[in-house]
C-alpha cells in the first residue's frame, strides 16, 4: 500500500537522477523486470497494492523517458532503485498511510495491467461469470475503466484501457487499448466498441469477445488526433472485428 514516504522516495529518486552524466552502455529497462516481479511477487498483486504497482511503473516510464534522452547512467541509476524498492519491505510499511486519498486522485492516471500475465483465472471453478456492461447495477464509471487490463476471450493479456470516446452521433462509444510497449495511448492502440466488451464481477478486468490470434489482426488506431471518429468506412471496418463472436 502507497505512503506518503513513498511517494517522497520517489521524488528524491526522480530528482537525484537528473543531474549526472550519460554513460556509454545502453540502459537496459527489461533488465529491472518489473513486470515479472508484479506477476510473481504476491506483495505487489491486488487492488489493495495498485498504488505501490503504479508508482514502480512511473519510475519505469521516467527510466525509458531518461534513456530516449541518452541519459544512460541517469536511467541504470534509477533501474537500481527499482530494483531495491522490488527487493525491499513491504512499500506499505515506509511510513504513514493515505493510499484512500492517493486511490482517488491517482486510479485514471498510471498503468494497473499485468503485462507479464500470459493466462488468466477464468478456467478455474471459482471464476464468477463474466457481465455485459449493459447490465452493470450500478452502472460503469469511466475511472474504473481507464488504466483496467484487457483480455482476450481466451484469457489472454491484450493491454489496458488508456482512453475513451463518449458522445459519438451515431452512439457508438469506445475504448482506446493501447496493446504495445509501455502501455501508451499511440501507435499500438486498437480501439473497441465499448458494448462489444464484458467484465469481471469485481470490475477490475475487462474481455473482448475475440481471440488474441484475431486480435493482432485488428487495425490499429490510424492517428492520435481522433480524425478516424469522422471515417465511417474506417470504423465499421474495424467495428466488424468486435461484431457477432
Amino acid at each position: 500500500m502507497i505512503t506518503i514516504k513513498l511517494r517522497a522516495l520517489v521524488m528524491t529518486i526522480l530528482l537525484a537522477t537528473i543531474g549526472a552524466a550519460s554513460a556509454k552502455a545502453e540502459c537496459e529497462i527489461a533488465d529491472a523486470k518489473l513486470e515479472e516481479a508484479i506477476q510473481q511477487n504476491p506483495k505487489l498483486r491486488g487492488p489493495a497494492n495498485s498504488q505501490s504497482v503504479r508508482d514502480l511503473r512511473s519510475l519505469r516510464d521516467a527510466a525509458f523517458t531518461l534513456r530516449s534522452y541518452g541519459r544512460q547512467e541517469d536511467c541504470e541509476r534509477l533501474l537500481a532503485n527499482i530494483r531495491e524498492l522490488i527487493a525491499g519491505p513491504p512499500m506499505g510499511s515506509l511510513g504513514g498511510n493515505d493510499e484512500e486519498e492517493a486511490d482517488k486522485q491517482n486510479l485514471a492516471r498510471e498503468p494497473r495491467v499485468k503485462r507479464g500475465a500470459a493466462q488468466g483465472s477464468r478456467d478455474k471453478k471459482e471464476a464468477r461469470p463474466l457481465s455485459r456492461i449493459d447490465e452493470l447495477t450500478p452502472g460503469l464509471r469511466t475511472d474504473e475503466m481507464i488504466g483496467a487490463e484487457v483480455r482476450s476471450s481466451d484469457d489472454k493479456i491484450v493491454g489496458e484501457v488508456r482512453n475513451i470516446v463518449f458522445g459519438t452521433k451515431d452512439g457508438r462509444d469506445y475504448a482506446i487499448v493501447a496493446s504495445g510497449g509501455f502501455f501508451t495511448t499511440g501507435k499500438d492502440s486498437i480501439v473497441v466498441p465499448i458494448k462489444s466488451l464484458k467484465v469481471t464481477q469485481d470490475r477490475s478486468s475487462f474481455f473482448l469477445p475475440i481471440s488474441r490470434e484475431i486480435v493482432k489482426t485488428v487495425p490499429l488506431m490510424p492517428d492520435q488526433d481522433y480524425s478516424w471518429l469522422s471515417d465511417k468506412k474506417w470504423r465499421s471496418h474495424n467495428d466488424g472485428f468486435f461484431q457477432g463472436r
